[in-house]
């Protein structure tokens, strides 16, 4: 019979998760195990990271979830970090978001998602701490989401005196060209960022 890592692979999945982290449902449901097997993985995990007073980051519960997250005593060193001049380039999954915000705006994190295809709370949140993008409104119906917009320093990244300044979008936007499109606005954003260094 194959030994399967669990404590593992949940470890990866609260990591992906990030923020949002994952409740006990979404754990049997992603693992396809039962609840008293999913609290013993997770209770393993906690254990573990309980007992090894070296690791950086810590298993918590928080309203109903379960999140990775760093661990309170570290916090002077990740706001040096997080200030540090030098600490200025983006991720691609940064750019992406900031592309998008940058076209689509106002824009809910949702609408990015699903035009990235993938989970997009870690880079707004990169974002927002640049102060690259901001809330701007809310929209409108059930939950009413934030709407998202770039801000000021955006435009004087770019050299931007306003939004209408940016390329225009073709109408008929094949996949090869929005890669290469793309791939020329996150170089010129990448060179721009390395320069403000």
């Amino acid at each position: 019979m194959e030994i399967i890592n669990w404590k593992g692979i949940l470890e990866s999945l609260l990591f992906a998760a990030g923020d949002e982290g994952l409740s006990l449902k979404q754990v049997c449901a992603v693992l396809e195990i039962e609840e008293h097997q999913a609290i013993e993985i997770i209770e393993g995990l906690f254990s573990e990271y309980n007992k090894d007073e070296s690791r950086g980051i810590q298993l918590i519960e928080l309203a109903g979830t379960y999140q990775l997250v760093t661990k309170k005593e570290h916090a002077p060193y990740l706001k040096k970090l997080v200030e540090s001049p030098n600490v200025n380039s983006l991720s691609q999954a940064a750019l992406e978001t900031l592309a998008i915000v940058a076209y689509k705006q106002p824009i809910t994190r949702v609408d990015i998602e699903e035009i990235r295809g993938v989970k997009t709370e870690r880079p707004l949140s990169t974002l927002a701490s640049k102060g690259l993008v901001k809330a701007v409104g809310r929209a409108e119906g059930t939950g009413r989401a934030i709407l998202y917009g770039t801000t000021k320093e955006f435009l004087d990244y770019f050299g931007l005196k306003d939004i209408s300044e940016l390329p225009p979008l073709p109408e008929n936007i094949d996949e090869e060209f929005m890669s290469e499109d793309a791939d020329l606005f996150f170089e010129k954003f990448q060179e721009t960022m390395d320069s403000q260094s």
